[in-house]
C-alpha cells in the first residue's frame, strides 16, 4: 500500500482543480476534515488542504478553458525533463513543460497514449505529500483505460511500473509497483475501461482512493454536502469497503475502508 517513504514512479502528489475553490474547500472540510492552508500570493491561488498540520493535497481554481475539474496524481521522477521526454517518444504528450516550482521541486504535466492526463514530481525541498495510507490521506490510485497491455507498457517506459496480475472474483485485477520494489509496494491498479458502463460514457482517467474509517458514513455525508454516488459502498473480498463519488462540481474520487490484514 501507498507510504510517504516516496521512491520513483510511486505516487508522491495529487491536486484537485475545480470551478468554485470555495465551494471544494468546504465540500472536503466537511468530508474529511481538511483544511485549507493557501501557498501565498505568488502561488496564484495554489493552495494545500491540511489534516492536523499535514498535507494530503493540493488544491486551484480552474477555468474552463482549463478542462473540466478533476484530480490529477504526481508519480515521483528523478528527472523531469527525461521522463517528459520519453513520454513523448512513447506515444505520450505534455501537457505543461516542466517547470520549477518556487524551489520546492520541478512539476510537469503529461498525458499518456490514451490522452489521460497525469503529473510528475520531481522532488526538491517538498518530497511529497505529508499523509499517505492513512484515514484521510490518499491510499491507492487506479486508471480506468481502454487498453491494459498497452497502458503498462507506457508506464514501464516512462516511469519504471511492474505488473501484476492479482485474482479476484470473476478476473484478473492487474496490480502496479514501482520498478524492483515487488509486490508488496502495491500502490495502484490498471482496470479495463469496458467493465464499468459509467467509466465508457466518462472516458479514461487515473481515480485516487482516499482512506476513511467508515465508507458508509463517508458516503452519506458525501451525498448530503451536494456530491455524487457513482458507485455506493460496496464490500470487496480481501480488499475491504469502497465507494465511488463525485464532488458536487465534477471531479471523481473514491473512498476505502480497508479490511483486517
Amino acid at each position: 500500500m501507498l507510504t510517504t517513504r516516496y521512491v520513483n514512479g510511486a505516487p508522491n502528489w495529487l491536486d484537485v482543480a475545480t470551478s468554485d475553490l470555495d465551494g471544494a474547500i468546504s465540500f472536503y472540510d466537511s468530508l474529511f476534515g481538511w483544511q485549507f492552508q493557501s501557498a501565498g500570493p505568488e502561488a496564484g491561488g495554489y493552495g494545500f488542504f491540511q489534516l492536523s498540520g499535514r498535507t494530503t493535497a493540493g488544491c486551484m481554481q480552474a477555468t474552463p478553458e482549463q478542462g473540466p475539474p478533476s484530480w490529477t496524481v504526481y508519480f515521483q521522477s528523478p528527472d523531469a525533463e527525461a521522463t517528459a521526454r520519453a513520454a513523448e517518444q512513447t506515444g505520450g504528450s505534455v501537457l505543461l513543460q516542466p517547470m520549477d516550482v518556487m524551489g520546492q521541486g520541478h512539476m510537469a504535466v503529461l498525458a499518456d497514449q490514451a490522452g489521460v492526463p497525469f503529473g510528475i514530481w520531481q522532488p526538491g525541498r517538498t518530497k511529497g505529500l505529508d499523509m499517505a495510507g492513512e484515514p484521510g490521506s490518499l491510499c491507492w490510485v487506479e486508471l480506468y483505460t481502454p487498453d491494459i497491455a498497452r497502458a503498462a507498457a507506457f508506464y514501464h517506459r516512462v516511469l519504471g511500473w511492474e505488473t501484476e496480475g492479482v485474482p479476484v472474483p470473476g478476473g484478473t485485477y492487474t496490480c502496479i509497483n514501482p520498478e524492483g520494489a515487488g509486490p508488496d509496494a502495491m500502490f495502484g491498479g490498471l482496470v479495463p475501461l469496458a467493465v464499468d458502463p459509467t467509466k465508457v460514457q466518462s472516458g479514461a482517467h487515473w481515480l485516487p482512493y482516499f482512506a476513511v474509517t467508515d465508507a458508509d458514513a463517508t458516503v452519506s455525508k458525501g451525498q448530503e454536502l451536494g456530491g455524487t454516488i457513482e458507485m455506493p459502498a460496496t464490500d470487496i473480498e480481501g480488499v475491504g469497503r469502497i465507494a465511488r463519488l463525485i464532488d458536487p462540481y465534477g471531479a471523481r474520487f473514491a473512498v476505502l475502508k480497508s479490511a483486517p490484514r
